[in-house]
Order: structure tokens, then sequence, then C-alpha cells
């Protein structure tokens, strides 16, 4: 578990195994949402870093003729 202290100027550094781990880079902007008492940073990632991320198992699914 990591701990951080809110700075005089409400910032906060986050650890550098989660930066890594989630890649984040300087610059990067991250959503902040208050949920369920808890404030969580989201990643905000371009369309084009996503491309290719979900794949499909089953491609056998029948498509109706106007989505081939």
């Amino acid at each position: 578990m990591n701990t951080v202290t809110i700075s005089p100027k409400f910032q906060v550094v986050i650890p550098r195994q989660i930066r890594v781990s989630l890649n984040l880079q300087s610059g990067q902007k991250v959503q902040v949402i208050e949920f369920d008492g808890r404030v969580e940073l989201i990643p905000l990632r371009s369309m084009q870093s996503l491309r290719g991320s979900l794949t499909i198992d089953d491609t056998s699914i029948e498509r109706e003729e106007d989505r081939l």
C-alpha cells in the first residue's frame, strides 16, 4: 500500500511504482472523481492508444447483411 501526503497547495505525487505500472507520463491528463467517499484518479487515454485493446474471441456471430 502506498501513502502520499497532500501538500499545502493540495498536490500529491503518484508513487513511481504506480506511474510505471500504469505507464503514466508527465503532462498526461487524469480525470478526478469523488466516489463513495474516496478520490479516484482515472488516466485519460487517447482513442489512438486504445486501438486494438478490445478483442473478440468468438467471430462466428452471425451478422445482418448490412453489417458485413
